[in-house]
């Protein structure tokens, strides 16, 4: 049985298409959200049946998660991405207990306990200070690309200290310490700190480990070791992080 997961993040979509007898990712994809994204979902999913040679109804069950679930017609039943994140996260990493997932629009931190259901979880999506947005600002002030932000940060000497909580502000902040001659490199780190910081001000005082983290941000080379720095307990990037809780999704399909 094949079945697939739709993610519909705020800034990308994903797709995963799941074989439940082999127990295996058959085929994932990731792209640009569009003006219409049932089309676009519907479209992604046709290329990745097409490129595999599988059928359409090959796929006998869809789940849709992310911001624009409820968008997605050939679904049949949408799903939060909260619950989607613990399933995929837990596929990879069934120890994990803690997820922090950092996307383009929104941050997550979600407690799992021990059996690995969801004990709470915390949401920012009303400021982009904590989220990958605030790394593009960044790197195009800059003039560089968000993917060489990591080697810039690696070369750092002494990482900047970014104050402002908005992004705008901070926005603003950069350009006076690069008007103060402050290297480029001292500015990402600071910037991954200042991310990091964010994110674990949401979960308190105490982060239970293994921690995993998830989304587009987990890709970005030094952001893993600036969130391990602030919570002072290693961080596991998972595999594949961008497709986490669309794998959720797929085996959430499987499963009901």
């Amino acid at each position: 049985m094949i079945a697939a997961g739709i993610d519909v993040g705020s800034r990308t979509l994903k797709v995963v298409l799941w074989d439940s007898t082999r127990r295996r990712v058959v085929a994932s994809a990731v792209a640009d959200q569009g003006i219409d994204q049932d089309a676009l979902a519907r479209r992604m999913l046709d290329r990745l049946l097409d490129e595999h040679d599988l059928a359409r109804d090959a796929v006998r069950a869809i789940v849709a998660t992310g911001y624009g679930r409820k968008l997605i017609t050939a679904a049949d039943r949408a799903v939060t991405e909260i619950t989607c994140q613990r399933w995929g996260v837990r596929h990879h990493v069934p120890e994990a207990r803690t997820i922090v997932d950092i996307g383009g629009q929104d941050s997550k931190l979600i407690r799992l306990d021990g059996a690995g259901a969801v004990l709470d979880f915390v949401m920012n999506d009303r400021c982009a200070a904590g989220t990958g947005r605030f790394l593009e600002v960044v790197a195009t002030r800059l003039g560089t690309r968000i993917d060489a932000l990591g080697r810039l940060a690696a070369v750092s000497t002494a990482a900047a200290r970014i104050s402002s909580m908005c992004v705008v502000f901070a926005e603003t902040e950069i350009v006076g310490l690069l008007a103060s001659g402050m290297a480029p490199a001292d500015i990402v780190a600071g910037v991954q700190t200042s991310i990091a910081t964010r994110v674990a001000a949401m979960g308190g005082r105490t982060i239970e480990p293994p921690v995993v983290f998830t989304g587009g941000v987990a890709l970005v080379p030094g952001m893993a070791e600036a969130l391990a720095a602030v919570l002072e307990t290693p961080v596991t990037v998972a595999p594949d992080s961008q497709t986490t809780a669309a794998l959720g999704a797929a085996l959430l399909a499987v499963e009901k």
